[in-house]
């Protein structure tokens, strides 16, 4: 009973692991690194020295500064190190085209000792939202088919309501919003797509041209979804009237979505 117990287990990974490398085939020419330590859902500390981020997604964060965990922070992390143990701490990494971040961050793609990408392993499962910042966006389309299988499935973080009403924005930080659009414009600054008088979207001149502006056109009066960075606005100068507070940076057409 156990050996078929067991057996059926090997089956169900196998079959999984399929479908995870299905959302983002295992490159070629990946370079070797060994993890010293999972730090969160959605970064690693190299025994090299490196700290890496998964790009593709961001998970939910940790209890710091006082500030609760957010819900399935333990689980990202946790799941995390699962993945990175099944291949005793090797992993392959993928540079993006932009290599580091502000915070010094080694940018890759992460794959597991059995070729899965880690991150879409994690959306898969509900435990990390998919996104996707300009110039890294080579996976973006198959990282965003992970987290719709999750959605659909109402895995982990999508188990509740994770999608906030533009109404409801009141902190800055990571979120995904719903809202109608109430008007799109067009000026030297790039698309502003204002959502009820409560967020104005944000897509800068230099990305433009990775959205389709037909598309973009036709938003106004239309219920979307985003997803990204919320920034208050209010925290640099005073909102004139009439100015939504809250500004989401769009920075990819998979983090703009439509009903």
């Amino acid at each position: 009973m156990k050996k078929a117990s067991l057996v059926g287990a090997f089956f169900v990974s196998a079959i999984w692991l399929t479908a995870a490398q299905a959302f983002c085939p295992t490159p070629s020419g990946l370079t070797p690194a060994v993890v010293q330590r999972v730090v969160d859902g959605d970064t690693l500390r190299l025994k090299d020295g490196r700290s890496v981020r998964l790009i593709g997604l961001n998970a939910p964060e940790l209890a710091r500064q006082g500030r609760p965990a957010e819900p399935f922070a333990a689980a990202a992390r946790a799941r995390l190190q699962a993945l990175v143990k099944q291949g005793a701490g090797r992993v392959g990494l993928r540079l993006g085209a932009e290599t580091r971040d502000r915070y010094g961050r080694t940018l890759a793609y992460v794959y597991g000792a059995d070729g899965s990408n880690l991150a879409a392993r994690l959306l898969a499962e509900g435990l990390a939202y998919q996104i996707a910042i300009a110039p890294n966006v080579a996976l973006a389309s198959c990282q965003r088919a992970a987290e719709d299988s999750a959605r659909q499935a109402r895995l982990g973080l999508w188990r509740q309501a994770s999608v906030l009403k533009a109404q409801q924005i009141r902190a800055s930080g990571f979120a995904v919003l719903s809202g109608r659009v109430s008007k799109v414009q067009r000026n030297r600054g790039g698309v502003w797509i204002e959502l009820q008088g409560s967020v104005v979207l944000h897509i800068a001149p230099k990305l433009l041209a990775n959205f389709d502006a037909s598309l973009l056109d036709r938003l106004q009066g239309r219920e979307i979804e985003a997803r990204g960075w919320v920034v208050d606005r209010a925290r640099k100068a005073p909102v004139r009237s009439g100015q939504a507070r809250w500004m989401l940076p769009l920075t990819d057409p998979t983090m703009l979505g439509m009903f």
